[in-house]
């Protein structure tokens, strides 16, 4: 029977850049996530009879969301559901999933790289037919049906094996649970070479991928360890756990301090890499040699014509705002066009659509291409091993060329985490303030050439999007980014992002610190940051 449950609004359930995300005792709550599903669902039209996918990355109440999910897909008028096997779905394998199977759209269970467990994170965002995150008119129609709700539906229904691969009906809706890796894994074996990475590995080459106690253990056992021949052990905490084995699933160089020690050792392997909560994220390190995400997009696209899937060369990069500007001298000389968009995968996904980029990227170490619409994190250790296959070269041999090439961009982003909603937006209020008056003055960084609240307009619809960071532009070519973040869940983040370009002559072999010191004081000078927060330091370098 389907049941109509008379409910009221919460007030705080507006989707953030990657879906709604808040602590698992706020979504525990009665209703709560009842209320969001269906106002996703009130927000669609045109899926009756269609298929919708469900999973998740397994943190602490994936699989409790996933039954309630199921039951109101099969009351709302979904024909089927394809869910991963024991709830669980990479990001970027439900991403492929939806787009191979030609579903409708799908709601994806995560909190991203946030903390699991019962007093930590939990999220849903709903992903459309082209397998990206939903645009901002669904997410601005998903957050208006929130403030008015008064009923849901749903199923009375017992719940669905999710461990036994196979097909169940519930009610009119089929339920197909699916084998959430072989899909994903054919789909890389598709796009690289796994005989020159094979033969790599069995002459000696040795690796590390942390899979962080996430959903990326079985995808990285079967790519790495069982189609590329890797010894077992090679991946690090393999296992998905729902608090991720206490870990902070974010493979930057505080989260993933073990895998970095281990890669800075004197007995280091030739290659390190890990993935964050659901997948979409990577982090990078030669023996002795970390890459930042910035310079890792780059080298990406300078080199992807090395890979069988982009031996046809690039259509054009994406890079989010606040990552360098390494990608733009790379797609400079390869003569292809160079977009800079507001931070969210989404804004990445119209390009690829269009055909207008191949390879995208964020600073915040998520790297992906056209294969699917989301970013991707084995894809991203999958091209680098095929990079490094074909050109015989260490990571730290390839950036020095890189950097010899064209430059270094010498970079950091600094982490406050966890302000006064009121302190960061009176911090950002008063930044916005002086912009028009900053061109031409200095501080410790310099002297400012422009200063700006960064807007685009989106070249495939010609939609706009305001107020997405403020950027101070100095005369050498550095700069300094302010954006408060929207993927936490309490208070709020403030994101510095601090540059500064180092031409092929320069000096290439500066500690980052040291390159950026001036810059970091000029930020401080800037926006008052210790006195609006309270912060002497950020709570997170990367």
């Amino acid at each position: 029977m389907i049941q109509t449950v008379s409910t009221t609004p919460f007030t705080d359930q507006k989707p953030g850049t990657s879906g709604l995300r808040k602590k698992v005792k706020v979504f525990a709550q009665p209703h709560y996530a009842e209320n969001f599903v269906q106002s996703v669902l009130d927000s669609l039209d045109g899926f009756a009879g269609q298929t919708l996918v469900v999973g998740g990355d397994g943190r602490y109440l994936n699989r409790e969301v996933i039954q309630i999910v199921l039951k109101m897909a099969a009351a709302n008028g979904f024909g089927r559901v394809l869910v991963g096997q024991g709830g669980i779905l990479s990001t970027p394998a439900a991403s492929h999933l939806i787009r191979s199977s030609g579903a409708f759209g799908g709601l994806v269970l995560s909190a991203s790289h946030n903390p699991g467990g019962p007093d930590e994170d939990f999220g849903i965002k709903y992903n459309v037919g082209n397998g990206g995150p939903a645009p901002e008119k669904v997410t601005d129609a998903i957050h208006a049906r929130t403030l008015t709700i008064d009923q849901y539906r749903i199923l009375e229904a017992a719940d669905t094996d999710l461990d036994s691969i196979g097909t169940s009906r519930m009610g009119n809706m089929l339920v197909e649970v699916v084998d959430p890796v072989s899909l994903y894994a054919d789909l890389m074996e598709q796009l690289f070479d796994f005989g020159a990475i094979r033969a790599m590995i069995a002459g000696g080459f040795t690796l590390a991928f942390d899979s962080m106690s996430a959903v990326t253990g079985p995808y990285a056992v079967e790519i790495f360890e069982r189609r590329l021949g890797a010894p077992s052990g090679t991946v690090m905490n393999g296992t998905p756990l729902p608090d991720f084995g206490h870990h902070h699933p974010d493979p930057n160089l505080v989260h993933a301090k073990e895998l970095y020690d281990r890669m800075m050792a004197t007995d280091a392997p030739d290659f390190g890499a890990a993935s964050d909560g659901d997948g979409d994220r990577n982090l990078i390190i030669g023996r002795h040699c970390y890459v930042t995400p910035s310079d890792s997009l780059a080298v990406l696209a300078a080199n992807a014509h090395l890979a069988p899937g982009y031996k046809a060369g690039l259509k054009g990069i994406a890079r989010s705002m606040p990552t360098s500007g390494a990608a733009d001298r790379v797609a400079e000389r390869l003569g292809v066009p160079l977009y800079e968009t507001p931070t969210g995968w989404k804004f990445f996904g119209n390009l690829l659509d269009a055909g207008m980029a191949t390879i995208c990227g964020e600073e915040s170490a998520g790297t992906g291409s056209d294969h699917v619409r989301e970013k991707d994190g084995i894809w991203a250790v999958l091209l680098w091993l095929n990079i490094v296959a074909v050109r015989q070269q260490s990571v730290a041999a390839i950036m020095a060329d890189h950097w010899a090439t064209y430059g270094r961009n010498y970079y950091a982003r600094h982490d406050y985490e966890a302000i006064a909603t009121d302190r960061a937006d009176a911090l950002t209020a008063a930044l916005r303030g002086k912009i028009d008056s900053l061109a031409g003055t200095g501080n410790s960084g310099g002297t400012i050439s422009a200063a700006d609240d960064f807007a685009y307009t989106d070249p495939t619809d010609g939609s706009v999007s305001s107020h997405q960071g403020v950027r101070i532009l100095f005369e050498d070519g550095s700069r300094v980014v302010f954006r408060l973040s929207g993927t936490g869940t309490q208070g709020a983040t403030l994101r510095v992002y601090i540059e500064r370009y180092m031409a092929p002559d320069g000096d290439l072999t500066l500690a980052t610190g040291d390159a950026l010191a001036p810059l970091v004081a000029a930020a401080q000078e800037l926006a008052d940051i210790s006195g609006y927060t309270g912060m002497d330091a950020p709570s997170v370098i990367t």
